[in-house]
């Protein structure tokens, strides 16, 4: 599977943006796909996540409540929507797959995903 990421973009403060990632190749089915962030000076680190297969999604605690990850069957894409951005959500927004239904414990280590996109930058400023 490959995996494309867009809609970043430099955003004010308080704005929203939606990210999106498409599989490529082949679905999704089975899959957990999640979203990493990683911003200048710091470590790659868990952003959202869900089960292809169906199931909420599960947020890492730096954005926890600004979020919503969903899934689009029909175009084998997910989303996410980020609300109320700050100029510390700066970053490269990664979207991965693990190729297998991870559960929590193990979902929000990056160390669990196969394959990574190549990133998009989202920029938060005045």
């Amino acid at each position: 599977v490959q995996l494309q990421a867009s809609g970043g973009g430099l955003v004010q403060p308080g704005n929203s943006l939606r990210l999106s990632c498409e599989a490529s190749g082949r679905a999704f089915s089975g899959y957990t796909v999640a979203w990493f962030r990683q911003r200048p000076g710091n470590e790659r680190e868990f952003v959202a996540g869900l089960r292809w297969s169906g199931g909420g999604a599960y947020y890492g605690d730096s954005m926890k409540g600004r979020l919503t990850m969903s899934r689009d069957y029909a175009k084998n894409t997910v989303h996410l929507q980020m609300n109320s951005l700050k100029p510390e959500d700066t970053a490269v927004y990664y979207c991965a797959v693990a190729r297998r239904g991870l559960i929590l414990s193990t979902l929000k280590s990056e160390n669990e995903y196969d394959t990574w996109g190549q990133g998009t930058q989202v920029t938060v400023s005045s």
